[in-house]
């Protein structure tokens, strides 16, 4: 950081490869959708349908790989100063802050489903001929509080055979994300003591946490979708299950990419014990995520 000056990057074309590429992700998305209920011989209900978008992720992943590149080499020339560190700063707790945002959508819409609509629906309060006209013989009730699930229409939304337990990989997990920000912690005070071996080391234990918490959550997802039928044609329970619970894996995905990387440039020498925001940014973005399921182990799982 020995530039004075505030660091005016040159005009880049990474801006526009991104944008390309978002683009054709969402337009093949959009394709995909229209073209799934197609008959097959027209090539409806076929992975094929998804290459465009995925020509679309390969490009913006592309843009990340050479863009960040650029940043770094920036960030290692010395070219940003202090007013330059303080910009990323806020621009990380800005996003972050949009992401809790995000995540408080999701946990809106689940109380909302749980403690106002069912129970209008059951007929609660006011709602008698709610329930008389929409669904007379819904009583109420939520799968995780034990009562049987009911569909109005088995065959379009047919009901799971049970719903997954708090108690097993759940917990599990919850327990390896825990652990896994107190590892990132003590390689974050590791870097601070310039002790890069014992920071290296926390990191790979931190990433191999993560790693393990993804290959759980395939595993779960494969025993409710095959052995429970639980999926999201499951009524509000199933939709909301795999949106908060598949967005939050998603998150973690993200996140484990990221240390990935910091790791990565730990091993090659990057980073010292003043100048590591990057290093700093992802911690951050891996402690958001960490709490963002704990609160979902408690709504999602076990309440």
């Amino acid at each position: 950081m020995s530039d004075s000056k505030y660091y005016l990057p040159e005009p880049s074309h990474w801006p526009l490869v991104g944008s390309i590429g978002l683009f054709v992700t969402t337009f093949g998305f959009a394709f995909a959708l229209l073209n799934y209920n197609a008959p097959v011989e027209e090539g409806g209900g076929t992975i094929g349908n998804l290459m465009v978008m995925y020509i679309g992720m390969a490009i913006i992943a592309f843009m990340m790989f050479g863009w960040f590149g650029t940043v770094i080499r920036e960030s290692e020339a010395g070219k940003y100063n202090a007013q330059v560190d303080t910009s990323f700063r806020m621009g990380m707790m800005w996003f972050i802050f949009s992401e809790v945002m995000f995540f408080a959508a999701f946990f809106g819409a689940l109380f909302y489903i749980r403690q106002l609509s069912i129970p209008w629906l059951a007929g609660e309060g006011n709602n008698a001929m709610t329930n008389e006209l929409l669904w007379p013989s819904f009583d109420g009730g939520w799968a995780s509080d034990g009562k049987a699930m009911v569909s109005p229409n088995p065959e379009a939304y047919p009901t799971p055979k049970a719903v997954v337990g708090a108690w097993g990989i759940p917990l599990v997990n919850t327990i390896l994300l825990i652990a896994s920000s107190f590892t990132c912690t003590f390689a974050h005070h590791a870097l601070k003591k310039d002790a890069r071996s014992k920071m290296i080391t926390w990191m790979i234990v931190t990433l191999a946490l993560g790693f393990i918490f993804l290959g759980f959550q395939i595993y779960e997802y494969s025993h409710a979708i095959n052995d429970l039928g639980l999926t999201l044609s499951s009524g509000t329970y199933g939709s909301t299950f795999y949106m908060l619970t598949g967005f939050h894996g998603a998150h973690v995905t993200i996140g484990a990419i990221m240390l990935t990387i910091m790791t990565l440039r730990m091993i090659k020498g990057h980073f010292t014990p003043k100048n590591h925001f990057a290093f700093e940014a992802a911690a951050w973005y891996w402690h958001f995520v960490d709490v963002v399921w704990v609160g979902l182990f408690i709504f999602v799982y076990v309440l």
